[in-house]
């Protein structure tokens, strides 16, 4: 029996979870979200306590401290010495050419997940201080790194490869590597063994602060969203989503910015805080409410973005037979949900409203009885996949 602690970095949060493994017992779970804002907010869960409280939590490496502090409180933690941590499993986000599978954390493999920070400016620095952080406060645990790039090895040439010169790809490994892979991974497999039937074709849509939709073809990734980093594709809390490449020439030949004002804009400006002046989607469903109008029309290109590949993927797999939806926003959202799945009928994706809107933890069919293609809410436990795969490493 291992305790693994798992640290998933987000954007914007760090979800975690302690296992004891193989048994997949939880013994303490928790979220720290909104950092950097006035109302972060951090999450403690045990057998004994469920604490929710705001707290002054500036950046990522603030937020982990509190973490690893509730984890060993005298009174409230769950572990008495940082010894106790055996394995610590960590989300990274991109991999690149380097990694396609789980891998012990070494200072090779750090250096290398520092070199991929401009791929994935919002996440992999984060990644790294969860690494570092952990490293110091359980310095005898193994470190292990499980990659969201690592699922969409199994892309085809075809869907990753971009049209430009060959070289690009030959000597630089310019492609699409996809995200969010141990998520889309996860909430596939719990369809599959939920519906208990075929299920050749599938597509996940992980909708969060960053969001992405996965093709799955035969239990395999077969085309993505996101591509060599994490900003194109679905529009997201700061991220564009899919824009026109003569935009970003514009903006630096004629409108005077530098290479690096663009992607700090594209990265972090963008998105839903872009169009709204809100990242988080509850407040802009609250604006919106209201009338606020650059929030009912936000909320509108977020639906038409996701519908769009949802038809292009349909067509890229000759059909469908199970739309999930996942994550924070996927999970939550019935608004977002309904305005997705709306004017679908004809690729036979109907939702009934009753059961769209219940709110469970759960996952849940709420597809239309007399619907061609089954629609599914599938709660995503990264963490777990964390944990098995970490403990798939390390079982001996």
């Amino acid at each position: 029996m291992k305790n693994i602690l798992v640290i998933n970095s987000g954007s914007s949060s760090i979800k975690f979870q302690l296992f004891k493994m193989p048994e997949a017992k939880v013994d303490a779970s928790g979220l720290v979200e909104r950092i950097g804002l006035d109302d972060a907010t951090i999450h403690y869960k045990t057998s004994k306590l469920n604490l929710q409280e705001k707290i002054a939590i500036p950046d990522h490496k603030t937020g982990l401290k509190e973490v690893a502090k509730l984890l060993m409180d005298p009174e409230d933690g769950v572990i008495s010495d940082a010894k106790d941590i055996d394995i610590v499993g960590h989300r990274v986000v991109h991999g690149g050419a380097s990694f396609s599978d789980t891998i012990l954390i070494d200072n090779i493999v750090k250096k290398k997940i520092k070199d991929l920070f401009n791929l994935a400016p919002l996440h992999n620095p984060h990644n790294y201080t969860g690494i570092d952080v952990a490293e110091n406060i359980f310095p005898y645990a193994k470190q292990v790194g499980v990659f969201d790039t690592a699922f969409h090895q199994t892309i085809p040439e075809r869907a990753y490869k971009y049209a430009i010169p060959n070289e690009f790809l030959e000597k630089n490994r310019i492609r699409l590597y996809g995200f969010h892979g141990t998520s889309h991974k996860y909430v596939y497999t719990k369809t599959v063994e939920y519906l208990a039937k075929p299920l050749p074709k599938v597509i996940t849509v992980h909708l969060g602060n960053g969001c992405s939709i996965t093709a799955i073809h035969e239990g395999k990734s077969v085309d993505h969203s996101l591509g060599f980093g994490p900003v194109n594709g679905l529009i997201m809390g700061t991220r564009s989503g899919d824009i026109d490449q003569s935009v970003i020439f514009y903006m630096i030949d004629k409108l005077g910015y530098t290479p690096a004002q663009v992607s700090e804009l594209l990265h972090k400006k963008s998105g839903m805080l872009g169009l709204t002046g809100y990242s988080d989607l509850r407040n802009i469903e609250e604006e919106a409410s209201k009338g606020n109008t650059d929030c009912l029309l936000a909320l509108e290109m977020n639906a038409y973005r996701i519908k769009k590949y949802i038809g292009s993927y349909i067509a890229a797999m000759n059909g469908i037979d199970a739309l999930v939806f996942t994550a924070g926003i996927g999970e939550n959202s019935s608004t977002l949900r309904r305005m997705v799945c709306s004017e679908l009928d004809y690729l036979g994706i109907q939702i009934d409203p009753d059961k769209n809107n219940i709110r469970s933890k759960d996952i849940r069919l709420i597809s239309h009885e007399d619907a061609r293609v089954d629609v599914l809410v599938v709660p995503t436990n990264e963490e777990l996949e964390i944990a098995r795969q970490a403990y798939g490493l390390l079982k001996n």
